[in-house]
């Protein structure tokens, strides 16, 4: 068998040509295939997809399929939960490995693992408080959670996640965003001065001990550098442009935004109630810009306007990493009989992290 190819001389290549070269392989590898495409991935490799989502949708769509290869159009922790998500029984590949999430690395086990050690010097937080991770996590922080009697969510899934936590212990350790857990908490009736933002470079996370006994959510000082450009002051100017105007706004961004909106959801709740709209009505959405632009362009014949929230270009870079040449790649090997970039959990972590998934779905259920 001829060696690998490599990404070099893909690099080079120009969109077109990569293009062709991905139907190709598709046609090649058939029913051995599926592609799944996160909703903000670039539109270049978004139209290859065989199926598109969310995060969690596409990991579900993945355990039900029987292709031997999912190739993963999003970024590290997607692909993770994939791989969990099909026992390992089926190859997950990532086209780009660069392809991380800067939120989701803003909480790590070393980092989890000494806030929960100091949080044991005053209280007992085996016994007080559940670990909720936030989906875009590392597999080994589900697996934590999984380990110490917490669960998983999702944006869509927060609350129920979060009503099934305080009805169990009085506290939550909210990660890796602050943003989704202040936001869901806040609608449920929990004060903000319930709540502790824990800071992973300072001791006790910056707050004294009385703040994290009072506490009921301690949120990780994490957050998503896409949602943090959308500001109040957007919506100001767009409601006093556009009178009547309805405002969407994702729950990663910052509360102050959050409170000034119509209506807050995942971007699969965003989707829902954009293309429900009737003629004439007119959304300022908050969410990453690929996905509001191909909004956009499909609401146009039902008359219906969309606009991108923040006058700055902001999109996911990290996502972004997956281009039309990576693809074209990762299929061009899969049809010469190499894999590249294949993701695998250790079963050691993906068995806890599993258990914390599978909570999530009964809980929700």
């Amino acid at each position: 068998m001829a060696a690998a190819l490599k990404i070099d001389s893909f690099n080079l290549m120009d969109d077109g040509e990569c293009d062709a070269r991905i139907v190709a392989a598709k046609k090649i590898l058939g029913s051995r295939l599926k592609i799944l495409g996160h909703h903000y991935q670039r539109n270049e490799v978004f139209q290859h997809a065989d199926f598109t989502g969310d995060s969690l949708k596409l990991s579900q769509l993945a355990a039900t399929t029987d292709a031997e290869f999912i190739v993963f159009c999003g970024v590290h922790f997607m692909a993770e939960v994939a791989d969990i998500v099909t026992n390992g029984e089926r190859t997950v590949i990532l086209p780009d490995l660069a392809a991380g999430c800067s939120m989701a690395d803003m909480a790590n086990l070393v980092k989890v693992r000494k806030c929960w050690a100091e949080l044991s010097e005053i209280l007992n937080p085996d016994e007080c408080v559940t670990p909720v991770t936030y989906i875009n996590s590392a597999a080994d922080l589900k697996a934590f959670c999984g380990q110490h009697g917490g669960i998983v969510c999702t944006s869509s899934n927060a609350r129920a996640v979060l009503e099934w936590s305080f009805s169990r212990r009085g506290k939550v350790l909210f990660f890796p965003d602050q943003h989704l857990g202040r936001n869901t908490a806040y609608k449920m009736g929990i004060g903000l001065d319930e709540m502790a933002v824990w800071d992973f470079t300072r001791p006790l996370g910056g707050n004294t001990p009385e703040q994290l006994r009072r506490a009921k959510m301690i949120l990780w000082k994490g957050f998503c550098s896409v949602h943090q450009m959308f500001q109040p002051a957007h919506i100001d100017a767009f409601r006093a442009r556009v009178p009547g105007g309805k405002v969407i706004s994702h729950p990663e961004n910052a509360f102050e935004v959050c409170n000034k909106s119509d209506f807050v959801g995942s971007t699969e709740y965003i989707l829902r109630t954009v293309r429900a709209a009737h003629p004439g009505e007119h959304f300022l959405i908050g969410t990453e810009l690929n996905l509001v632009n191909r909004l956009a362009d499909e609401m146009k014949d039902k008359q219906v306007t969309v606009e991108f929230m923040s006058p700055t270009v902001c999109m996911c870079s990290t996502m972004f990493r997956t281009d039309p040449q990576h693809l074209a790649w990762t299929l061009d090997n899969l049809v010469a009989g190499h894999t590249v970039n294949r993701i695998r959990v250790p079963m050691e972590v993906a068995k806890p992290a599993r258990a914390a998934l599978d909570l999530m779905l009964e809980v929700v259920d």
